[in-house]
């Protein structure tokens, strides 16, 4: 069944401007568990083409088959850059459902950075939040009725090939849920799975790279041949925790 296109009108979409055709339009859309990140057909899962019936569209990343929540598309090429080029490093919220309670040395593992083999993940914020008011699940989430669990909200300025899954089990928090609430300051907020609604966006308005960056050089290494030797440091990037939705 494909989803009706409306217009997004929740407060959190702050960068955006309605009925200016000239604009890149960008469609946030509620990906349900079990749906591929693709509009070509598959053998086994349901995909996008199952609920969107918008020609010309592009997912701006992926989100794997079994999470859920927030995913961006566009038809416009420089918009689909800006989100999904790890250049810009636009932070990607997630709120994740792990067996076990967190311990604040978990905590600080996760915030810290880990090394995942492959690769070393980049400093998150990371915090034990409330269980968010959410959609239930299908099909639902298999619990271990001995074993407790909580919710963290992990934010990361990265997205690696089931990154946040592979974080948590590195701790000893393996997933059982994990549902994407933001990209940047695009916020899931009311859509239920299946759910889509459409904005204009101004490129304009988006974070800016610095020359560096565009050269791809490391931003510490581009700090340390610019920045002068005294005065004050250049402050870091900084997070924003998702809200969550009111029940």
């Amino acid at each position: 069944m494909t989803a009706t296109v409306t217009p997004c009108y929740h407060p959190a979409h702050y960068i955006f401007l309605h009925g200016l055709p000239e604009m890149p339009e960008l469609i946030l859309f509620n990906k349900p568990y079990g749906v591929i990140c693709q509009f070509s057909r598959h053998e086994l899962h349901p995909t996008l083409k199952d609920h969107i019936a918008i020609p010309g569209i592009y997912p701006a990343g992926r989100l794997d088959t079994d999470s859920e929540g927030l995913l961006l598309l566009t038809g416009e090429g420089a918009l689909q850059h800006r989100i999904s080029d790890p250049r810009w490093k636009l932070p990607k919220t997630y709120w994740v459902q792990v067996e076990g309670r967190a311990s604040e040395e978990q905590l600080a593992a996760l915030r810290a950075g880990l090394d995942l083999g492959d690769f070393i993940t980049r400093p998150a914020q990371v915090r034990q939040i409330d269980p968010p008011t959410l959609w239930e699940r299908k099909p639902p989430v298999r619990f271990r009725k001995t074993v407790p669990d909580c919710w963290l909200e992990i934010i990361i300025s990265e997205g690696k090939n089931r990154q946040v899954r592979r974080m948590t089990a590195k701790v000893g928090l393996p997933t059982l849920r994990l549902v994407r609430a933001a990209i940047g300051p695009w916020q899931l907020g009311d859509l239920q799975p299946g759910e889509l609604c459409s904005i204009m966006v101004n490129l304009e308005d988006l974070p800016a790279l610095s020359h560096a960056e565009r050269l791809g050089k490391p931003a510490a290494v581009a700090m340390a041949k610019t920045a002068p030797t005294t005065g004050k440091p250049r402050p870091q990037a900084s997070f924003r925790f998702a809200r969550k939705n009111k029940p």
